[in-house]
């Protein structure tokens, strides 16, 4: 089995609904997201999937976030925007693209903290 990870970043505003503390005040951060794929078959390159292709995929889903003040995204407008809603959202939005290869996301508000959001899979 083959795991595949590519990072890209984003960066955007929230404020965070029924908080009590500095962030229910509008704040902004410079999200890293990590993405992982999974496979066990290879092409005939001898790739699983092309960087580049993982690459491009996230990089559609984070324009619909890049510099937003995310509170007012459709898909927040009755979601709190979290940092773990958000890893649930970008999980998702591959899922469309990537189906059952997609493994999970891990979004990280700082250097120090990260959540990461994946699907228990049925054996």
């Amino acid at each position: 089995m083959y795991k595949l990870k590519v990072i890209d970043s984003f960066s955007a505003a929230h404020n965070l609904r029924n908080y009590k503390g500095k962030c229910e005040e509008l704040h902004g951060h410079n999200y890293k997201v990590e993405v992982v794929l999974g496979g066990s078959e290879l092409g005939e390159n001898g790739l699983l999937i092309d960087f580049k292709d993982i690459k491009i995929s996230l990089k559609k889903v984070l324009e619909m976030l890049d510099h937003k003040y995310l509170n007012e995204v459709t898909i927040f407008a009755d979601t709190n925007p979290t940092s773990e809603n958000l890893a649930k959202y970008i999980y998702n939005e591959m899922k469309k693209l990537w189906h059952k290869r997609i493994d999970s996301v891990t979004v990280w508000e700082t250097d120090n903290t990260a959540v990461t959001y994946y699907e228990k899979h049925s054996s």
